[in-house]
């Protein structure tokens, strides 16, 4: 098992980056929405503002916010429902501590300078709390919907990278697909740390090599352990043959937490239904084998939110915290 001990930190990009990323152990966070929810024209999420203080309080390590632009009945998830960055900004300031994550911000839709800009700003406001989880897109219906075109999307993904990399500096200057930055004039704010941290998300149609040289950490999925174990040494393999510092991998976990601590496992869509005591040697697992955050999705979850937060905060948090 990797040694918890180890007094040992990834780069210092911003406040959020070191609080949730340490070499050789795990943390947890929660994905929102905090409940289960049946999507209406009218609809709006009650007591969401309150769930995630509430989270706060009660110690997890982060929040993560998904870029859902349109409900496709199709693939059954509209995602947190509010766009991302204005929900941030609500964050940003009802809250103190916890970080806030994207999971992910779909580049290819999105201009890298409004994407830039927008992050940057709730980075400051809620003063170094921001990671920035990006990805290509999975959903092909989206993409007419902005005339956008879906099988080229890696090439506007790596372009967008390369902007926003660029904005980050003084009076930038870049020539790319998005645009060209001539260095007569800068984007406002700059984030409170050295660059906005960047998380990519799986493939996002690039490289592994690329992957594990652009980004500032690597956002995948769950698999068995003995498969995720795999991908895990593969992309820090790669990292450390780029000759880049050491950086994070987090995953994502659908739970469905179950009252009695030792009820057995059954599979749901990309997790389990378990107690307590599965739920625990499951995370001691995949924090052995590298994976440093953990978002918890409970969007199957059966029981009280409050209930399940709880005894998540009372039974698991304790030993990744």
């Amino acid at each position: 098992m990797l040694d918890k001990a180890k007094n040992e930190t990834f780069a210092p990009i911003n406040a959020a980056y070191g609080q949730v990323f340490r070499p050789g152990r795990l943390t947890l966070g929660l994905v929102l929405t905090l409940d289960v929810f049946v999507v209406v024209a009218n609809f709006f999420l009650l007591g969401h503002i309150e769930a995630a203080q509430f989270a706060e309080t009660l110690g997890f390590a982060s929040l993560w916010l998904r870029d859902v632009p349109f409900n496709v009945p199709s693939f059954g998830d509209p995602g947190q429902i509010y766009d991302p960055f204005v929900y941030l900004g609500a964050l940003a300031t009802a809250t103190t501590r916890i970080a806030l994550g994207t999971s992910s911000i779909i580049l290819p839709l999105r201009h890298p300078a409004h994407v830039a800009k927008a992050a940057a700003t709730a980075d400051v406001l809620s003063g170094g709390r921001l990671l920035l989880g990006v990805a290509s897109g999975d959903r092909p219906e989206e993409f007419p919907a902005m005339a956008q075109t879906y099988d080229d999307r890696g090439e506007r993904f790596r372009e967008s990278i390369a902007y926003m990399r660029a904005a980050g500096s003084g009076y930038p200057r870049h020539t790319g697909a998005h645009g060209t930055l001539s260095g007569n004039m800068d984007l406002l704010p700059k984030p409170t740390g050295a660059r906005l941290p960047l998380l990519i998300t799986g493939g996002s149609q690039q490289a592994p090599d690329w992957v594990a040289q652009n980004g500032d950490g690597w956002m995948t999925y769950p698999r068995d352990v003995a498969s995720q174990a795999r991908v895990v040494t593969d992309y820090r393999q790669r990292v450390s043959a780029a000759e880049q510092p050491n950086k994070p991998v987090m995953q994502s976990l659908y739970v469905d937490l179950m009252a009695e601590g030792n009820s057995q496992p059954s599979p749901i869509h990309l997790g389990f239904r378990s107690g307590t005591d599965f739920l625990r040697s499951y995370l001691r697992q995949i924090e052995a084998l590298g994976i440093n955050h953990v978002a918890l999705n409970l969007r199957f979850n059966h029981r009280p939110i409050n209930e399940t937060l709880e005894h998540l905060a009372r039974d698991v948090l304790p030993e990744f915290s």
